[in-house]
Order: C-alpha cells, then sequence, then structure tokens
C-alpha cells in the first residue's frame, strides 16, 4: 500500500503569487547549450524540455538565459531582447508546459566569468590573480541592470514561459555582488551584506513592477561559494532574511562557483543531498518556498526532505538527463535510483561537458544510444561552441 509520505513529491504547491505547480519537483538550471548560435530557440531545445515534461517533473527552468549579449555563458545560450526569435520561444514554452508542467527561463548575466571568446569579463570590481581577471563595472553600468532584467523578464511572458527566476549563484555576475571574494565597490552596491544585496533587490522590484503580481519569480542563491574569502553561510542567510522582504516566489539553494580552481558541488563524490542541513537553517529566515538542489539520487532522500516541512521542492539535475522519466518511475518503483557515471581524473569541465553532451542526445532522441566516452564528448562539445561563436560574434559583434 502506498502511503502520503511515499507521494510527499506528488504533492501540489502554491507560490505566495497564486501560481500552482503539480507537484516537488524542479528540473534545476543547467546550460544546455542548444541555442542556435544566436541566442534563438531551437527544434532540439523544445523537444528536450518537452521530455522533462512528459517525465513528470512540476518545474524545468533553462540554465543561463542572457540578459545581455555582451556577457554570455556560453555561445549556446539564449538571449532575450526585442529582436529574440518570439515563434521559436513561443514553441519550446508549448512543448515545455504540456502535462500542466512549469517552464522558466533562468536570467542571468555572466559577469566576470562571462565566455572570454566573445566578451572582455565585467564584475562588481576589478579582479587580477594567478587564473582569474576580470574588469570593474562602472556604476552607470550597474544602475542599467535591473531594467535589463525587467526587459527580458517581459520577453519571457511575452513568449509563453510561466515565471523566471533570477540567477544569483555559482559565481556569475548577481552571485559576485553578494561575494565579498569580487565586490570591493565603495559606492552603494558594495561593503555589509544588505549593500551587497542591493542591486539584487532592485532587480526584484523591477521584474514585478514589469510582470505584475500573478507572475512567478525565483532566485537561485548559494549557500556559500566554497571559496576562500567568498559568501559565507552567516552572510547566505542574511541574504535570505533580506530576501523575504521581497515579493520572490521561490528561492532556490544550491552552492559553489564556476571559478578558475574552484570545486564543483555538483561533481562531489560524497553521498546524499549537498545542502539540506543549510536549508534547515535558512528555514528560521523566511517563509518563502525553498528548494533544494544537489545530490539527490533515491525517491526516499526527496521524500525525507519534504517531509521535515522545511523545504517545499526539490531540484533535480543531473539525475534528469541520466533518467529523464525519473519522476514518472518513482511513481511506479520507489526504489529505483539513479546509477551516476564516474569518470579517471577528468579536467576541468569535462564532467560537465559530458553531460551537456547527454543532454544533446536526448533533445535528438538519442539518449539510449549515446555511449561517448569523456574526451570525445568534450572534444564534441569544444567543436561544436567554435562554430557558435563564429554565429554569435557575427550577428553581435
Amino acid at each position: 500500500m502506498t502511503t502520503s509520505f511515499d507521494n510527499s513529491f506528488n504533492r501540489s504547491i502554491t507560490l505566495p503569487c497564486g501560481a500552482i505547480i503539480k507537484n516537488r519537483i524542479v528540473k534545476s538550471a543547467m546550460s544546455d547549450s542548444l541555442g542556435n548560435g544566436e541566442g534563438n530557440a531551437t527544434k532540439a531545445q523544445a523537444r528536450l524540455y518537452e521530455k522533462w515534461a512528459q517525465g513528470g517533473v512540476g518545474l524545468s527552468i533553462i540554465g543561463e538565459v542572457q540578459i545581455d549579449y555582451r556577457y554570455p555563458e556560453t555561445p549556446g545560450n539564449l538571449f532575450l531582447s526585442p529582436t529574440s526569435d518570439i515563434q521559436a520561444l513561443r514553441l519550446l514554452t508549448k512543448q515545455a508546459t504540456i502535462n500542466g508542467a512549469h517552464i522558466w527561463p533562468q536570467l542571468g548575466h555572466a559577469g566576470g566569468l562571462s565566455y572570454s571568446k566573445l566578451s572582455m569579463p565585467k564584475g562588481p570590481s576589478p579582479l587580477n590573480t594567478d587564473n582569474f581577471q576580470c574588469s570593474g563595472m562602472s556604476l552607470e553600468e550597474v544602475l542599467e541592470l535591473p531594467d535589463q532584467y525587467a526587459n527580458a523578464a517581459k520577453i519571457a511572458k511575452k513568449a509563453g514561459f510561466t515565471g523566471v527566476q533570477i540567477h544569483a549563484g555559482h559565481g556569475f555576475l548577481l552571485s559576485q555582488f553578494l561575494s565579498p571574494l569580487f565586490n570591493h565597490r565603495q559606492d552603494q552596491y558594495g561593503g555589509d551584506v544588505s549593500a551587497r544585496c542591493r542591486l539584487i533587490i532592485e532587480i526584484i522590484n523591477k521584474v514585478r513592477s514589469e510582470v505584475g503580481q500573478s507572475f512567478p519569480i525565483g532566485i537561485k542563491i548559494n549557500s556559500s561559494d566554497q571559496l576562500q574569502g567568498g559568501l559565507t553561510q552567516e552572510e547566505a542567510l542574511e541574504a535570505i532574511r533580506i530576501l523575504d522582504k521581497t515579493s520572490i516566489d521561490l528561492i532556490e539553494i544550491s552552492g559553489g562557483s564556476y571559478f578558475p580552481g574552484a570545486a564543483s558541488s555538483s561533481d562531489s563524490t560524497s553521498t546524499g543531498p549537498y545542502f539540506i542541513n543549510f536549508a534547515k537553517k535558512a528555514r528560521k529566515y523566511t517563509t518563502i518556498p525553498l528548494v533544494v538542489t544537489g545530490g539527490f539520487k533515491t525517491r526516499q532522500e526527496v521524500n525525507t526532505a519534504l517531509a521535515s516541512n522545511e523545504v517545499e521542492m526539490i531540484g533535480l539535475a543531473r539525475a534528469l538527463v541520466l533518467m529523464p522519466n525519473l519522476v514518472n518511475n518513482w511513481n511506479t518503483e520507489s526504489n529505483i535510483t539513479v546509477e551516476f557515471p564516474r569518470f579517471t581524473s577528468p579536467p576541468p569541465g569535462g564532467i560537465t561537458a559530458w553531460y551537456t553532451m547527454r543532454i544533446t542526445a536526448i533533445s535528438n532522441d538519442d539518449e539510449n544510444d549515446f555511449d561517448l566516452d569523456l574526451h570525445t564528448a568534450i572534444n564534441t562539445y569544444e567543436e561544436r561552441d567554435k562554430t557558435r561563436c563564429a554565429r554569435w560574434q557575427a550577428k553581435f559583434i
């Protein structure tokens, strides 16, 4: 007999704005790198999110959807602007919302981590270390950001997306503003945690004024940067306390950074969910629904986290790349466990490249025949980026 505990992840949730998500599973943002190289959506991308919707997820988030073509994360990103191919976006959102699923773009700006072959990276402040360099943004450039995010959100709503997520994690621009390692500003956007949150609060308020009260706005934030001198857990908790006073509908908790040399949380060899203990602490600072992402592999882990009533949703990423029908499978067999591949001495970024190429296989309905070894996946990924770089440069630069 199936108990209500066994079905915890199947309960719907009503967000503060009134939107309803049919279950508690989020396909957390990943950089799918399926854009056409000119910032536009593709049929393959639409098929990818259709398959995750068919597989049972309540909400899918498209990672690294850019607000400024000058600072992309990769040339395969989407870029939302008045020149976007709205019909391609509408095909994507139509297919991604079957079975009552939600689809949100993760609105981002790579900042100091922007793709160097297409950008002159800029962060909150200049930074020059042995393996990382970026210049600093002027006050004028910072003041333009809320409008840029709001304009992208407006286009997302027009294209049929059912909400947006603001990316303030993993070392990209807004995460850089939160981090004392990156943010040395002497104006109103630098200093204590409250000042370092100022830009994010201004962006949230501007986006809300553009999309209205009933359109979901989420945010992704680090529990810590996992870097010496970076955002600490205590500072992250204070940021969540500040976010609690905004109109945000969903706070996703993750951690780590793509800063060169930083360990990736998603490449961790540790077992079990990574950030659940931080999420339990965060619950004391906010009543906004929380998503915790990272390390979930079994239905029992998901249901145990939800049964605590300290988190409302669970984010899955690589698990859903390995098994797109995972949620449906959990509805029929409670003991299904995702088997994650192990790689020996992978180069930096290599595991991400392998998963990205498996995402491509899913989008082409070829996942059952996917057998790329790590080095072939890396080479294929890099060759594809070269082609898309040329297209990005031709259109924007």
